[in-house]
């Protein structure tokens, strides 16, 4: 079984899940930028991030066989903080680089006029630079948002076939699918979505521009759920070939859209910047 998590934040996460997601299958991985629980002072502390998003994070993902992308934005929380919403004039420079396979996550969180422009700009981006985005549904009043979100994409120069609505769930779904854009699912323990739950939508709206994601960052969430999600497909009476096309062809035609998708993992080298993930080694 092979699985590309099109939705996982790796920075928070540590080496052994990077094993760990390698023994389940896990051979791609797209983390895409998010708030790190601490609010950010200044746009230099997203340069560094991005920096690290591109460079130690894929270096420490080939360690463990798997091939790590990135998605880059102004996230929706931070949006609403002034000192961070200049980082949208240094955006433009780092979705040329290689490694960039969307535009993400940008979207909504408390449903606010200073989202409203951050998600209008950073979809201009992502078509001035010819990406796809990757969208936050609020966890608030979803379905509000959600019609929002869709509004805004409407508006857009960017076709609705190269967005991805994140975050739904059984009220959102059926407008989201509506909308002509793919649909994604974030499967937690405690929150959001969970195996069984995905595999009743499956069930009612399909395998067709679905992806699943374990959106896993520093909170109570796991790195292996979307493994949980194909066996529980499975149980359901799902084909493998079902489950190749949700863990692993959809969220490579979608992230292809980008043109910078490659899946070959290359044989890191020792260091990056002077640095191994080795600690007491000589």
């Amino acid at each position: 079984m092979r699985i590309f998590d099109p939705h996982i934040h790796m920075t928070s996460r540590t080496t052994d899940d990077y094993r760990a997601m390698y023994d389940a299958g896990v051979r791609a991985l797209v983390e895409p930028s998010f708030w790190l629980g601490q609010p950010r002072t200044s746009p230099a502390s997203f340069l560094d991030y991005f920096d690290s998003l591109l460079g130690w994070e894929p270096f420490r993902a080939a360690q463990y066989g798997i091939a790590h992308h990135c998605a880059l934005a102004l996230n929706p929380k931070e949006a609403n903080d002034p000192r961070c919403v200049p980082v949208l004039d240094d955006l433009p420079r780092y979705l040329a680089k290689d490694g960039v396979v969307g535009v993400g996550e940008i979207g909504y969180d408390s449903l606010t006029p200073a989202e409203d422009t951050a998600l209008a700009t950073q979809l201009q981006l992502a078509a001035d630079h010819g990406l796809p985005a990757l969208v936050h549904t609020p966890h608030r009043d979803k379905l509000t948002g959600l019609r929002r979100t869709v509004d805004v994409v409407r508006e857009s120069a960017l076709a609705p076939d190269r967005v991805l609505l994140d975050h739904l769930n059984e009220t959102t779904v059926k407008e989201a699918a509506d909308s002509g854009a793919w649909l994604g699912f974030s499967v937690y323990p405690d929150t959001k979505m969970d195996e069984d739950r995905t595999v009743a939508i499956l069930k009612e709206y399909g395998t067709d521009r679905v992806l699943v994601n374990s959106a896993a960052d520093w909170g109570r969430s796991d790195p292996l759920k979307t493994r949980a999600v194909a066996r529980a497909m499975l149980g359901a009476g799902f084909t493998g070939d079902d489950v190749d096309q949700v863990l692993w062809r959809n969220p490579v035609a979608f992230y292809g859209l980008s043109g910078r998708l490659h899946l070959d993992v290359p044989v890191p080298p020792d260091l990056h910047e002077g640095n191994s993930v080795l600690r007491g080694g000589e």
